[in-house]
């Protein structure tokens, strides 16, 4: 699953590398969520966008983790780093 994250008035890298990632990997990692990773690619109008990337072991896996009790503890804690516009892209690798 790919999170991006751009737009909104305030977005705390740390708290997202430090605290949101372990956060999700503490909760949905006995769903089948295999690692997370952070990337902050700047787009050619000068806009800062995140990308974070979740593994799941498979599809069936991430679905489960989004349908998950789980889910809400991850969701509920997007506020305490960003207010950005954040998007989901669920896909399986080439």
């Amino acid at each position: 699953m790919v999170v991006t994250c751009s737009g909104g008035t305030y977005f705390d890298r740390d708290y997202y590398v430090d605290v949101h990632l372990p956060l999700a990997l503490a909760h949905w990692q006995k769903h089948g969520l295999e690692s997370a990773a952070a990337f902050f690619p700047r787009s050619v109008d000068a806009e800062d966008v995140s990308v974070g990337v979740y593994q799941f072991r498979d599809e069936a896996a991430l679905r489960a983790a989004l349908a998950s009790a789980d889910a809400k503890a991850v969701m509920d804690d997007v506020p305490r780093f960003t207010d950005a516009n954040v998007s989901r892209m669920i896909g399986a690798p080439l």
